[in-house]
C-alpha cells in the first residue's frame, strides 16, 4: 500500500480508512454539484465572488445604499452624484453612478426636447438652438471628476494585481514543494504550511480572470498536502477539529441569515460566507464532510429561496408600478385634451402638468421588458400637452401685439396730460385710461416693463401734483407753523429754577400756548412729535412723577386731536386706549393666578417678591391709562 492511499501512526501502526483525501466536490464551491437550482445560485455566489477578488472596495461597494433613481428629479440626481463621488470609494460606485447618469440623461434629452419645441414655437431656427442649465455643468463636471479617478485608480491597481498574483503563485509552489522535501521533519513541514496559508490571505485581490485557476490550484495543492504527507495524526485531528469549528460557525451565521429582513443584504453576507469557506478554511474529518456541506447547502437553499420569492414581489410591485404609470400618462393626456382658452388656464394646467411629470418620476421602476415603450409613451404625452401649449401662446401673441398698440395709446394720453392744469376734467379722464389699461390685458414680455414704468410714470406724476396741491399749507397754518417753532424752541431753551411747584407752572404755560396755536401743515406734523420729545426732557430734569408727567402730555395730545376734523384718528387713540386696559388688566389676573402655585413657599422668596413687584407695577399702568380713558370718554359726552 503506497503513502498515498494510507497514512501511517506514529507507534508504526497502519491506520485503515483515514487517508486524507480532498474534500467532496460538493464542497469545494467553485465546481459545485446537484440539482441545476442549486448549482444556479452557487455558481452565482462563486462568480461575485471572483469579481470582489479583483475589487478591493467590494465591502463598499456592498454597503452603497439602494436608491430608486427614477423618483429624484435633476437637482436630486447631481446630489446624489456629488455624495457618492465623495464620500465612497470610486472603484465601489460604479452600478449606482451608472445609474444615476442614465436617469439623469434621460431626463434631460426630455427637458431639452421641451425647449427646442418651445424655442421653434417662438420662431426661432433649429440651427441656432443651445440650452444648457448649470445643472447640466455641474453633473458633467462631477462625473469627469469620477471618470479620472477610476481611471487613475485602476491603473494604481494594475500592477499590484499582478505582484499579487505572483505572490500567491509562488505561495502555490512552496506548498507543492513541502509535499515533495523528504528532509523536513513532519512538525517542520505542517508549521511551514501554516506559515503559508496566512500569507494566502494577506496576498491580496489579484486580477478576476485569473481568481478560480488560483484558487483551484491552490486548494488541489493544500489537499495533496494533507493526502501525501505522513502527517502527525495529533496535528491532524487537531487542524480537523479546529475547521469543523470555524465551518460550524459558518453554517450557524447562514442559517441565521435566513431571517434576515433584507434578503438583498443576507445574500452579500451569504457570498462572504462561502468565499471564507473556500478561501481560508482548510478541510475537516471525512465523516464531517458531507453532512456540513450538505447543512451549508440548506441554508444557502434557504436564503436563495427568500430572495427568490423577494424578486417574485418586486416583479408584482414593478407591475402595480407600470399600472400607476399609465394612469399618469392617461390624466397628462385628459388634461392635453381639455380646452384652456386662457393664459391663467394654461399656467394652472401647466402646474398641474408638471406635478404628474413628478409623479410619474416616484413612481418606481417598472418590469424591463416594457421600460423603453412606457417611457416613450410619457414622453409622447408630454410632447403633446407642450406643442399645445406652445400653439396657444404663438396666438397669444399675435393679439399682445395688439394690446401693445393699445396700451401705446393710452401712454401718450397720460404724458399729454400729465401737466393739465384742469385737475377736475383731468382727473376724471386718468382714471379712465387706468381702467382702460386694466382691461386690455397682456403685452409681449419684452415690453411689458417698459410701457408700464412710462405710463406709471405719467400718472404718478399728475396725482402727485393733485397730492401737492391739497397737502399744500395754508398761510395760516404756515404762521401756526412758525408759532410753534418758537414755543418749542422756548420750551427746550427753558432754565428750571429749582422750585418745582413755579417750574411746573411754566411748563404748563407752554402748554397752553402751544394749544392755543392752530393746526401746522400736513407735511410739517413732526413738530407735534418734537414738542412732546421736548416735554420728555424738562419732566426727567424737573423729577416729575412719570403718571403725572404722561397725562399732562396726554391732554395736551388731546387737544390737537379734538380741536380737528379728523374724528377718525380720535376715535383710533380711544380704541387704542381701551385696549391697552384690557391687556394690563389680564397680565394682572395671570400674575395673581401664577401666585397660587407659591401658596407653600414663604412671602420672601424672591420669586414671589418678584411677582408681587410686577403686579404693583401693572398695577400702576392700569391707573394711568384708565385716567386716560376717562379723559378721552369725556371728550364724547
Amino acid at each position: 500500500m503506497s503513502e498515498q492511499d494510507n497514512l501511517q501512526q506514529a507507534d508504526g501502526t497502519e491506520e485503515k480508512n483515514e487517508n486524507v483525501q480532498p474534500e467532496s466536490p460538493q464542497e469545494n464551491v467553485a465546481t459545485p454539484k446537484g440539482n441545476d437550482d442549486q448549482d444556479a445560485v452557487l455558481n452565482e455566489i462563486d462568480d461575485s465572488n471572483a469579481e470582489d477578488a479583483e475589487d478591493e472596495g467590494n465591502a463598499e461597494r456592498h454597503n452603497i445604499e439602494e436608491v430608486d433613481y427614477e423618483s429624484l428629479n435633476l437637482e436630486q440626481l447631481v446630489i446624489q452624484l456629488e455624495r457618492l463621488v465623495k464620500n465612497e470609494k470610486v472603484q465601489a460606485i460604479k452600478k449606482p453612478v451608472e445609474a444615476i447618469k442614465a436617469e439623469f440623461d434621460k431626463q434631460f434629452q426630455e427637458l431639452l426636447d421641451e425647449k427646442k419645441e418651445e424655442f421653434l414655437s417662438n420662431g426661432g431656427n433649429e440651427i441656432d438652438f443651445r440650452y444648457h442649465t448649470p445643472l447640466q455643468r455641474s453633473f458633467k463636471d462631477i462625473y469627469k471628476d469620477y471618470r479620472q479617478r477610476l481611471t487613475a485608480h485602476y491603473k494604481t491597481i494594475e500592477q499590484n494585481h499582478k505582484q499579487n498574483l505572483s505572490k500567491r503563485l509562488e505561495i502555490i509552489e512552496q506548498i507543492k514543494a513541502l509535499t515533495e522535501d523528504a528532509e523536513d521533519s513532519m512538525n517542520t513541514k505542517y508549521k511551514k504550511f501554516k506559515e503559508l496559508q496566512d500569507q494566502w490571505k494577506t496576498a491580496g485581490p489579484i486580477p478576476r480572470d485569473k481568481y478560480n485557476n488560483a484558487w483551484n490550484s491552490y486548494h488541489f495543492n493544500v489537499e495533496r498536502f494533507y493526502d501525501l504527507l505522513h502527517l502527525d495524526r495529533d496535528l491532524r485531528d487537531k487542524d480537523f477539529a479546529h475547521n469543523l469549528e470555524l465551518k460550524t460557525k459558518i453554517i450557524e451565521q447562514a442559517e441565521a441569515l435566513a431571517n434576515e429582513e433584507n434578503t438583498n443584504r443576507a445574500f452579500r453576507e451569504l457570498q462572504n460566507l462561502h468565499k471564507i469557506w473556500k478561501e481560508e478554511l482548510g478541510p475537516v474529518a471525512r465523516e464531517h464532510r458531507e453532512p456540513i456541506w450538505e447543512r451549508f447547502k440548506e441554508a444557502t437553499k434557504k436564503i436563495n429561496a427568500k430572495r427568490q420569492e423577494y424578486f417574485k414581489n418586486l416583479d408584482t410591485l414593478y407591475e402595480q408600478n407600470l399600472i400607476n404609470k399609465q394612469a399618469i400618462i392617461t390624466l397628462i393626456e385628459e388634461k392635453t385634451n381639455e380646452n384652456i382658452t386662457s393664459h391663467s388656464g394654461w399656467q394652472n394646467k401647466i402646474k398641474e402638468i408638471e406635478a404628474l411629470r413628478e409623479e410619474f418620476f416616484k413612481a418606481g421602476k417598472v418590469p424591463i421588458k416594457v421600460n423603453e415603450a412606457t417611457w416613450a409613451k410619457f414622453k409622447e404625452a408630454v410632447r403633446r400637452f407642450n406643442r399645445k401649449k406652445n400653439e396657444f401662446y404663438k396666438n397669444l401673441k399675435k393679439d399682445q401685439y395688439v394690446n401693445l398698440e393699445k396700451k401705446l395709446e393710452l401712454v401718450k394720453i397720460a404724458e399729454a396730460n400729465k401737466d393739465n392744469e384742469d385737475f377736475e376734467a383731468t382727473t376724471a379722464l386718468m382714471k379712465k385710461i387706468q381702467s382702460d389699461w386694466k382691461r386690455i390685458g397682456h403685452v409681449p414680455r419684452k415690453d411689458s416693463d417698459k410701457i408700464w414704468k412710462q405710463f406709471k410714470s405719467a400718472c404718478n406724476h399728475y396725482f402727485d401734483r393733485i397730492k401737492a396741491q391739497r397737502h399744500a399749507a395754508s398761510a395760516e397754518e404756515e404762521a401756526a407753523y412758525t408759532q410753534k417753532e418758537a414755543v418749542l424752541k422756548g420750551i427746550k431753551a427753558l432754565q428750571l429754577t429749582g422750585e418745582k411747584a413755579t417750574d411746573l407752572k411754566t411748563i404748563k404755560e407752554h402748554i397752553n400756548n402751544w394749544k392755543t396755536i392752530g393746526r401746522v401743515p400736513r407735511n410739517k406734523r413732526q413738530i407735534e412729535s418734537d414738542f412732546n420729545t421736548a416735554l420728555d426732557q424738562v419732566f426727567k430734569a424737573l423729577d416729575l412723577n412719570k403718571t403725572e408727567a404722561e397725562l399732562i402730555k396726554f391732554e395736551n395730545k388731546l387737544d390737537q386731536l379734538s380741536s380737528g376734523d379728523d374724528t377718525k384718528a380720535l376715535d383710533n387713540e380711544r380704541f387704542y386706549i381701551q385696549k391697552k386696559v384690557d391687556e394690563i388688566k389680564g397680565e394682572i389676573n395671570q400674575l395673581e393666578n401664577n401666585l397660587q402655585f407659591f401658596s407653600n413657599v414663604k412671602s420672601d422668596n424672591p420669586l414671589v417678591k418678584d411677582v408681587h413687584k410686577n403686579i404693583k407695577k401693572h398695577k400702576d399702568d392700569l391707573k394711568l391709562w384708565t385716567t386716560k380713558l376717562k379723559k378721552i370718554k369725556g371728550l364724547y359726552a
